[in-house]
Formats: C-alpha cells, structure tokens, sequence
C-alpha cells in the first residue's frame, strides 16, 4: 500500500514537474491571464497533493518505526518523494513569478500601446502648419489648439500613471524590466515630442494671430483712412469740375483766391495719400488677401491721384481762361457805360430842352423843329450803343455795376423822345392855330401847357382819369367829391370827350384839344357878356356900382360888385368907383 501510494504521488509530481518546465510564454494578455488561472488552479492541487505527499510520508515513517523489513527502501521513498515534492514547490513558485511577470508586462505593454495610439492619433495636429488664413481662421485655431492643450492635460494623468506602473514593475524586479524601462523611455520621449510640438503650434498659433490682427487692424485702419480720401477726394472733384462761368471779376477772383487756398491744403492731402501708400505696402509685405473692409486699393487711390492731379491743370486753364474774358467783359461793361451814360444824359437834356421851351410859340416851334431833327441824327449813336449791348449779350455779360442803363431802356427813351418831339410840334403848331383862328391867348394856352406837365409826373405824356381830375380841379373845374365806385357824371361826360378809345389816358395833345374847344366856346360866350356891360358903362373899360344898379337886380348887382376887381388903368392906377367887368366875365366863363 506505502509504495503504490509513493507511485502514485511520484507519478503526479513528474507530470506536473514536466508541466512547470514548459517555457510557455503567450504574446496576448488573454494568453498570460489564462495560464496565470491555469497556474492558480495548479496551486490549488498542489496543495491536496501536499497533503497527500505527507500522509504518505508519515504512513512510511510508521512503517520504519515499526521495524518493517524494507525500512531502509522505505526511508529512501520518503526522502525521494519528499525531495521531488520541494522541487516540484520550487519549480511552481518560479513559474508562478514568471507568469506574473509575462500578465504584467503584458498589461503594461498594452496600456504603452494605448497610450502610443493615443500620441500618434495627435501628432498630425500638432504637427499642422495650418495657422490660418486671416484673423478669424487663426482664432478659430487657437480654439482648437487650446481644446488640443486641454486634452493633453488630461491625459498627463495616464502618462504618470504608466511611470509610476514602470516604477513598481522595476521595483518588484520583474524579469521584464528592461523591455519595460525600454517601452516607458520610448513612450516618454514620444509623448514629451507631442507636448513640445503642441507648444509650438501653440506659439506659432499665437504668432499667426498677433500678424494677423496687426494685418486686420492695417486693413481697417487703411479702410477707414481711403474711405475718408476717397470723400475728400469726390469732394474736390466736384468742387473742381464745377463749371468756371462767372458774370465779374470779382467772381473769378473768389474763385482763383479759393483755388489758391485748396493748392495750399494739397500737402497736406498729399502727406494723407502717402501714409495711405505705405499702409498698402505693409499691408502687402504681411498678406496677399483682399481687404474685407473696403474696395478701395493702393491701385484705384493712385488712379484717383492722377486723375486729380490732370483735374487740377484743367482747373488751372480754365481759371485762366475765365480770367482772360472777364477782364474782356469788364472793358466792355465800362465802355457801354460810358457811351449809354452820354446818352442818357443827351436824351434827359434834351427831352427838358423840348418840355421847358421859352418864347413864342412860333420860336418854340422852330427850337422843337432842330430838336427833333438832332433826335433823328442820334440815332446813328443809339445803334453804336445797340451794337455794343449786343457783344454783352454774346459775352453772356448780364449785369454792368457801371451803369443801370440798357439798350432797350435808351432805346424806349429815344423813341419817346422822337414821338415826343413830334407831339411838340403837332401840339405848338395846334396851339398856333388855337391863337390864330379862335382867340386864345398864348398865357392861356402856356398855363394848359403848364398844368399838364405838372400833374404828369412821370413825365409819360399822358395823365391816367385820376390825374385829369386832379389837373381839372386846378383849372377852376368843381367836381363833387364821391365815393370810390361811385358815379362822377359831369366827370365822366368829359373823359368821354378826352379819352373816346377809353385807353384809360389822355394825351397832352387831346387835353390841350379839349381846352381849346373850351376856350374858345367861353370866348364866344364871354364876348356877349362883355358886350352887354359895355353898353351898360357907356363903353368905357370899367363900370360903376351905379351903373350896374340900373341894368341888373340888387341880388344880381351885389355879387358883380362883390367879387369884380378894381379897374386899374394903363398905368397900374385904380379908377375910383370903377370894376374891372372884363376880367371878371373871362373869369366866370372860364370856371
């Protein structure tokens, strides 16, 4: 029974101890882990077998102390089995580390390819030499970059948890420790590469930005600046291209002294445009890219440049020119003045030469006669001064400061001083007639003359119904005083005999007309009277209040006696008692 169970355990421990010398080693961490099991459950058998191993052992030891014949072959199994057993123990126990050597340096290898995967996946982002187009592209980036940063923060703690697996692996002399030291110091340089290259990408980053903003700043401050060019610059075109057409001397003047003033204010444009050049080349020498706050370009700025510059030289010959036919037009303006005054002055002499005649009828008659005749050959300086209007109107010339005279206000003039001069003479040689063929006298004939030309103010020649009434009224005419709108019969019966085409004003020469039909109907009338009182005063030139008694009532006597002059004689002597009937009588006929 004692050797079959020392066969037995001996066979056991040489197929395990055969087990334990296989140098299996898994290249998966399933693998390690499912021999470490394997193993684990060796143990567990291990340990019946101990058991075992010892019972039998003890068995045999009872056998020798009960002096069995084979104790010697007995002591021997004992101590063969007892020594397979302690090696067998060892033998478990070195494979027991080693396979927990194999699990944990596989786990570690795992989580050192992980962490490789890891670094690999990110290396092509912190190795990009994308930093943005422009200023938003860039920040856009850096967002990225900075979530980039982050995630290597967070994974530091992997990192470190590896070191520190590292350092207890080599600590625990695990049989591995080079391959593990080996694979930490790669994954350290690697991971301390990716950290680095994250850096720079974060400086380049930042570096992109910092040129990107200062082109962003160059680009708006130069959008700002060609936008404030660009008005100045419309501005002055206009002001420029304005049309140089003045009506004075004084205008053009304005205009060169402003021109002058903008010329002095180019430099300072100019010293703008420059620093708007510079902008754009350093604009240039930091991106090629367009410019998101404006259209304008060094290219149209310098464009508008030249074309100001060539507006400019325009402007310059222009003024010039302008200058030139003002000063043209201001000989011109003078020399009118100069002949329209003359004229002017000759046609206001001579109209008071024609109303204020002296003399005889027949002597004013024949002074109206050489007037009239110097009219007409005035004529010919009229047309010097038409001509001369005409040149002003050709130069455009609307104004003169010289004189307030023009061609058709001296040519009206001139015409009514020609009509005038033949209404003078029509009107001297009605009133000769008037004198010669009906009785009046010249005094009365001058005192119509007279008071027309006192109510004419205007000096037209013609009186409107108002002024006739008026000129009337002063003639000893009584006319009732009415209303506006109200009716003048006695008024209105004599404009119709004036003014029959009711033109609404009567001429000099149809009042005179009227006055002297007047007249002379007052001279037939008067003669009669006179006629009467002289038979009366016994034909002497004057007649007694006697007298008057006896041939008229005492009603009709006390007014005669009451409003007659005393008679004066050749010398100016008043005849006592005698009153003066002949003027009397022409006096009442006349009212």
């Amino acid at each position: 029974m004692f050797n079959a169970d020392v066969d037995e355990e001996e066979s056991w421990i040489n197929e395990k101890h055969s087990m334990m010398s296989n140098e299996d080693s898994p290249d998966t961490l399933s693998g390690a882990q499912a021999l470490v099991k394997k193993h684990d459950a060796f143990e567990a058998d291990l340990v019946e077998h101990q058991e075992r191993v010892r019972g039998v052992c003890q068995e045999g030891t009872a056998l020798v102390a009960a002096h069995n014949y084979q104790a010697d072959t007995i002591v021997g199994s004992i101590s063969k089995l007892e020594d397979m057993l302690q090696a067998l123990l060892l033998m478990a126990d070195a494979r027991k580390i080693s396979l927990n050597d194999r699990f944990k340096f596989l786990q570690f290898s795992r989580e050192v390819d992980s962490i490789q995967a890891w670094i690999k996946d990110k290396e092509p982002q912190a190795a990009s030499q994308d930093y943005g187009k422009d200023l938003a592209s860039v920040q856009s980036l850096i967002g990225k970059q900075d979530t980039f940063d982050a995630s290597l923060v967070a994974f530091q703690a992997r990192i470190d948890v590896l070191v520190a697996t590292r350092d207890e692996l080599v600590a625990q002399g695990n049989s591995r420790n080079e391959s593990i030291v080996a694979r930490e110091t790669e994954v350290a340089a690697r991971w301390g590469g990716l950290f680095s290259a994250s850096q720079r990408r974060k400086e380049a980053l930042n570096a992109s930005q910092m040129m990107f903003q200062e082109v962003d700043d160059l680009f708006l401050e130069f959008a700002q600046k060609s936008s404030q060019f660009n008005s100045w610059f419309e501005n002055a075109e206009e002001d420029l291209t304005d049309p140089v057409r003045v009506n004075s001397l004084d205008e053009i003047e304005a205009l060169r002294m402003a021109h002058t003033a903008f010329m002095d204010s180019l430099a300072a444009a100019r010293e703008k445009f420059d620093h708007l050049v510079a902008l754009g080349g350093r604009i240039k020498g930091l991106t090629a890219g367009r410019n998101p706050y404006t259209w304008f370009t060094i290219e149209t700025l310098e464009d508008s440049w030249q074309n100001l510059m060539d507006v400019i030289q325009d402007r310059d010959e222009d003024l010039e020119q302008e200058l030139r036919r003002q000063e043209d037009n201001e000989a011109l303006r003078k020399l009118f003045a100069k002949h329209a005054i003359e004229f002017s002055g000759w046609l206001a002499a001579t109209r008071s030469a024609l109303v204020e005649g002296t003399g005889t009828l027949e002597a004013q008659l024949e002074a109206t006669k050489g007037k009239y005749t110097e009219v007409l050959r005035k004529k010919a300086a009229l047309k010097a001064i038409e001509d001369l209007g005409a040149r002003m109107e050709e130069a455009l010339i609307l104004d003169n400061k010289y004189t307030e005279h023009s061609t058709v206000g001296l040519a009206q003039q001139w015409d009514q001083l020609e009509q005038l001069g033949m209404r003078m003479q029509h009107n001297l040689e009605q009133q000769i007639q008037a004198k010669n063929t009906t009785g009046v006298s010249e005094e009365q004939l001058k005192d119509f003359n007279e008071t027309f030309r006192y109510f004419d103010k205007d000096n037209s020649d013609k009186l409107d119904h108002q002024e006739l009434k008026s000129c009337l009224r002063s003639l000893g005419y009584r006319f009732p005083v009415v209303e506006e709108g109200e009716h003048d019969p006695e008024f209105e019966a004599i404009v119709q005999q004036m003014d029959p085409n009711n033109d609404g004003y009567v001429s000099l020469s149809e009042f005179l007309s009227f006055m002297i039909s007047r007249a002379t109907e007052n001279v037939e009338s008067a003669t009669e009277v006179i006629n009467a009182f002289k038979a009366a005063a016994g034909d002497n030139p004057y007649v007694t209040a006697e007298q008057l008694s006896r041939v008229l009532t005492p009603e009709q006597a006390d007014y005669c006696i009451r409003h007659m002059q005393p008679f004066r004689d050749s010398k100016g002597v008043v005849v006592r008692g005698g009153f003066d009937y002949r003027t009397f009588t022409q006096g009442l006929f006349m009212s």
